[in-house]
């Protein structure tokens, strides 16, 4: 009888709320993952939660992920919704952001550095930074 409860919980839910957009345009281009050699472009990962928030919408929003496990998430705050991070000469003229806010020096964070553990709901605050 367990057995058969655990199995018909609901997978976790992960409340994100993503601050400093510097304007209400656009979307919000979300890639949620487990996997490290994904990260953050998820493309690569056919089992990543991707999803697209109004840039509005930014201050809560819930993403589910598939199971428990170790997820990091990354942001893109694209402000012209034509669905990809916009760059001029190697940098990214659009906002971005990613879980437990690492320190960005050159290039994306590693997978560790913004990597959290879902075992059940959780909450992720993640502040948007601009390049250009």
């Amino acid at each position: 009888m367990l057995l058969t409860a655990a199995a018909s919980a609901p997978p976790p839910k992960v409340e994100v709320s993503v601050t400093g957009l510097r304007s209400m345009k656009g979307q919000l281009l979300v890639c949620l993952t487990t996997n490290p050699k994904a990260f953050p472009d998820c493309s690569k990962d056919k089992t990543s939660v991707r999803m697209a928030v109004k840039a509005a919408d930014a201050d809560d929003f819930v993403v589910h992920a598939p199971a428990t496990g170790t997820y990091a998430i990354a942001v893109v705050h694209d402000e012209n919704s034509n669905n990809k991070m916009d760059v001029a000469i190697f940098l990214p003229k659009e906002g971005f952001g990613f879980s437990r806010n690492p320190t960005i020096t050159v290039g994306p964070p590693s997978f560790r550095s913004a990597s959290f553990a879902v075992a059940g709901d959780i909450r992720q605050s993640i502040k948007m930074k601009y390049m250009l």
